[in-house]
C-alpha cells in the first residue's frame, strides 16, 4: 500500500475524515474498498481560506461541507452530490475571479445554503453567473444565500426540478441596464421553482425562456426592467409576487396555459401586466397600482381576466392587435385617466352571465337594486378617441359641445365608432380579500 502523502499546511487543519481522503486520493476505489478504508458520507468542517476546490474534489457524494466565516476562492466546479453550507449570517464568502462562473454545478442533488456568492464574470454570451446550474444539476437547492454583484445571479440552464428560494440577489449596479444579466434566468428547466427571493439591480428579475411547468411565487422585485419576463414558457404559474417601480411588472409573451394570480405591480413605468401573444391563460386577483398602462393586450387570445384591480394608471387597459376571445369580468377599474384604449372597429362585450366590471367613472342608476347599472358602459366613444389622438383636447371635456356629442351617441348608437361595451357594469367594486389585504398593508409592502 502506498504511504500517506504529506499534506500541505493549509490542509492539515481539515477534519480527520477529509485528511484521510486527501491522503489516499491517488488510490483507486477498489484499493480503498479492499483495505476497508472506504469513506462514508460525512459532515466536514472547512476553515476559511482553504482551497475549496481541492476539498470538493476529495469529498465523497453526499458529504456536507460546512464553511466557516471568511473568504474562499471562487470559480469552483461541483461535480458530485454535495452540500455547501455556510453560517446563518452568510459570512462565508465565495469570491469569484470577475471572469466565468463563481459556482458551476454539474451534478444532481447539490445544495448551496447560507453562503455569499460574489464577483462572477460579466460576459453575457459566455453565460457568466454567480451560480450556474448546468443541465445535469437536477433537484438542485439554492437556499438562503446572498448572491451579489454577479452578471446573472442564478442561471438555471436545463436541469429538472431545481429550487431557488429565500435568496437575496443583487446585480452589478455599475453596468448599464442592457449590459446586466437577470436575477434568475431559467431555460428549459421543467418543474423548477423560484420562490421567496428578493431580486434587484438586474435586467429582468426572472427571465424564463423555452420552459414549462415552472412556479415563480412570493418574490420581490425592484430596480429592474421587467420583474417577470416569460418567453415560450407554458403550463406555469406566476403568483403572489410584488414588483415595485420597474419598467414592466409582469411581461407574459408567446406563452400559453399560464396561471397568473395575486401578483402586485406598484408604480410601473410602462405596464403592470403585459400579454403579448399570451394564450388560454387565467389572469386573476392581481393588482396594478400606478402605471402608464395597467394592462396591455397585444394579440392575446382566449384568456380569462377577472378579479383584478387596476387603479391610478394613465390607461387602464390598452387592447389592440386583434386580441380575441378574452373573458374580462369582475375587475375594478378605479381612477384611471382613461379606462380603456381600444384600437379597432369591432364591438367587444366585457360582461358574462350578467356580470361585468366596476368602472369608477361610470354614472348610472340601479333602479331595481340588483347591483348592475341600468345603462351599459362604453369607454370608447368619439370623444375618447379624440383625446387619444390629441391629448390637449382634454381641456374641452367639460364643454357644452362635448356634452352634446356624448348625448348624441346615447341617442343614436349607429354613430359610435366601435369598441368595448360592458352591458352589465357593476355598481360597486367586488369584494376581494386580495384587494383588502393590499389596502391594509400598502405601506409595509412598499
Amino acid at each position: 500500500m502506498k504511504p500517506f502523502r504529506l499534506l500541505p499546511a493549509r490542509a492539515r487543519c481539515l477534519s480527520p475524515t477529509l485528511v484521510l481522503r486527501l491522503a489516499f486520493k491517488p488510490l483507486t476505489i477498489l484499493a480503498l474498498a479492499a483495505s476497508g478504508l472506504a469513506a462514508q458520507a460525512a459532515t466536514i468542517e472547512v476553515p476559511a481560506d482553504t482551497a475549496l476546490q481541492a476539498v470538493i474534489d476529495a469529498a465523497q457524494a453526499g458529504d456536507i461541507l460546512m464553511l466557516a466565516p471568511g473568504t474562499y476562492q471562487g470559480n469552483i466546479i461541483v461535480n458530485k452530490p454535495l452540500t455547501l453550507q455556510g453560517p446563518s449570517n452568510r459570512q462565508a464568502v465565495l469570491m469569484g475571479e470577475r471572469e466565468g462562473r463563481t459556482v458551476w454545478v454539474q451534478a444532481e442533488d447539490v445544495q448551496i445554503r447560507q453562503i455569499t456568492v460574489r464577483n462572477s464574470g460579466l460576459s453575457l454570451p459566455d453565460m457568466d453567473a454567480g451560480i450556474f446550474l448546468d443541465k445535469p444539476a437536477h433537484n438542485a437547492l439554492i437556499e438562503n444565500n446572498d448572491i451579489l454583484d454577479n452578471l446573472v445571479g442564478v442561471y438555471v440552464w436545463g436541469p429538472h426540478n431545481a429550487l431557488v428560494q429565500h435568496n437575496t440577489i443583487v446585480g452589478n449596479k455599475e453596468l448599464r441596464l442592457n449590459e446586466r444579466g437577470n436575477g434568475v434566468t431559467v431555460w428549459n428547466s421543467p418543474g423548477s421553482r423560484i420562490l421567496y427571493n428578493d431580486i434587484s439591480w438586474g435586467r429582468d428579475g426572472i427571465f424564463s425562456n423555452t420552459s414549462r411547468d415552472n412556479v415563480f411565487s412570493h418574490n420581490r422585485f425592484t430596480q429592474l426592467r421587467y420583474a417577470v419576463h416569460y418567453m415560450y414558457t407554458n403550463n406555469s404559474e406566476v403568483s403572489s409576487n410584488v414588483s415595485i417601480g420597474n419598467d414592466i411588472a409582469y411581461a407574459l409573451m408567446f406563452s400559453q396555459f399560464l396561471t397568473v394570480r395575486e401578483n402586485i405591480g406598484i408604480n410601473s413605468t410602462h405596464q403592470g401586466l403585459m400579454l403579448n401573444a399570451a394564450q388560454q391563460s387565467t389572469i386573476t386577483d392581481n393588482i396594478v397600482d400606478g402605471a402608464e398602462k395597467g394592462v396591455f393586450l397585444y394579440n392575446a387570445n382566449f384568456n380569462k381576466i377577472s378579479g383584478n384591480l387596476i387603479q391610478n394608471t394613465q390607461i387602464g387597459v390598452h387592447y389592440t392587435a386583434g386580441s380575441e376571445g378574452n373573458e374580462i369580468t369582475e375587475n375594478a377599474f378605479i381612477q384611471n385617466q382613461n379606462q380603456v384604449k381600444y384600437v379597432g372597429t369591432r364591438y367587444l362585450e366585457w360582461s358574462s352571465k350578467d356580470r361585468g366590471n366596476y368602472w369608477s367613472d361610470h354614472s348610472a342608476f340601479d333602479l331595481n337594486g340588483d347591483g348592475i347599472g341600468d345603462t351599459a358602459y362604453r369607454p370608447n366613444g368619439l370623444i375618447e378617441q379624440l383625446v387619444w389622438r390629441a391629448p390637449s383636447a382634454r381641456v374641452l371635456l367639460n364643454s357644452p359641445a362635448v356634452s352634446i356629442v356624448r348625448w348624441a351617441q346615447t341617442q343614436f348608437p349607429a354613430i359610435l365608432p366601435g369598441g368595448i361595451i360592458d352591458s352589465a357594469p357593476l355598481m360597486r367594486a367586488p369584494d376581494n380579500p386580495v384587494w383588502e389585504r393590499y389596502k391594509a398593508n400598502h405601506d409595509s409592502i412598499q
